[in-house]
């Protein structure tokens, strides 16, 4: 084992990680994250691919990419540009280039008589048909001023009657309106009644009760890409994968009494409860962080 390896296999055991856990975070083959730590860099596709998944590696668990690559420069392979091979014969690329041109060159003339050619029969077309627009709005306009005089001799008295009593049976329905707003506004002060308490924060785990509140509803969303697992009281998986930034992911656990949750990259992690966004109790530069979420359901009144 290189001494790099050592230090990037350090680190991943030190965040809890074992190499399953570390390939579903980064998307690399567990071979190859093998290599990295044994210092075997010849399973992988190439120099580049080393970098990057070097790279990928220290930052799933806390390590700065640049100060290790410049601390184990003389062990990281250096990427170098591939050179152009020599049977291509710069000779035959100038012909091909050259008569392609000519093609090109020789049909430009034809290509621009066509393109005056419809030009002009579009300019001719949109004056035509602007002209013939004009006579035909200001005939329009003509007809609908005469119907409108017309029409408004022929009102009747009742189509007054008719509006004033619209107004008043209105009336009464914008007043149960108003009084279907105020029950709605009350119904919503019940649901902010709710609680979200720490109770205890032990080692990456903190624990949380929600009370007073009816439903447990879990929001997930990222910043940036974040394992998460999340297992109810009885250790079943209710979700597990990995959330790119911009994702959510919504949960419905109205029925279970706990949520326990495992998060990768807990900086990139966003937890909401019922609309309520959950405080992480450790700093969140620790890369993994469980969180437990106690739920018994019960009145908020």
């Amino acid at each position: 084992m290189s001494e790099l390896g050592k230090r990037l296999k350090d680190a991943r055991e030190s965040q809890g990680y074992s190499l399953d856990d570390l390939q579903r975070i980064t998307k690399i083959q567990k071979r190859y994250l093998t290599g990295i730590e044994e210092g075997s860099y010849d399973s992988m596709p190439g120099k580049f691919y080393v970098r990057a998944f070097i790279k990928q590696y220290c930052e799933a668990v806390g390590l700065p990419p640049e100060e290790i690559f410049e601390e184990y420069k003389s062990e990281i392979p250096v990427t170098q540009h591939e050179e152009i091979p020599d049977s291509l014969s710069r000779v035959q690329t100038r012909k091909t280039v050259s008569e392609s041109s000519s093609k090109v060159l020789d049909f430009i003339p034809t290509l621009l008589i066509v393109v005056v050619i419809i030009g002009i029969l579009f300019i001719a077309w949109f004056f035509l048909s602007g002209k013939m627009g004009n006579n035909d709005a200001a005939d329009n306009d003509t007809n609908k001023n005469s119907q409108v005089a017309v029409d408004e001799k022929d009102v009747p008295k009742e189509a007054d009657d008719a509006k004033e009593s619209k107004d008043k049976d209105e009336k009464p329905l914008a007043d149960k309106d108003k009084k279907q707003d105020k029950e709605d506004s009350k119904d919503k002060k019940k649901e902010t009644d709710q609680t979200l308490e720490q109770t205890s924060v032990q080692g990456t785990i903190t624990t949380y009760n929600l009370k007073k509140a009816d439903e447990f509803k879990l929001s997930l969303s990222a910043t940036g890409d974040s394992w998460i697992r999340v297992y109810n009281q009885d250790e079943k998986i209710l979700f597990e994968g990995t959330l790119k930034n911009g994702d959510q992911k919504d949960l419905d656990l109205s029925e279970e009494s706990q949520a326990y949750l495992v998060i990768g990259n807990a900086a990139n992690a966003v937890i909401n409860v019922n609309g309520d966004e959950v405080e992480y109790g450790i700093p969140t530069d620790v890369v993994r962080q469980d969180v437990i979420i106690n739920f018994s359901k019960e009145s908020s009144e």
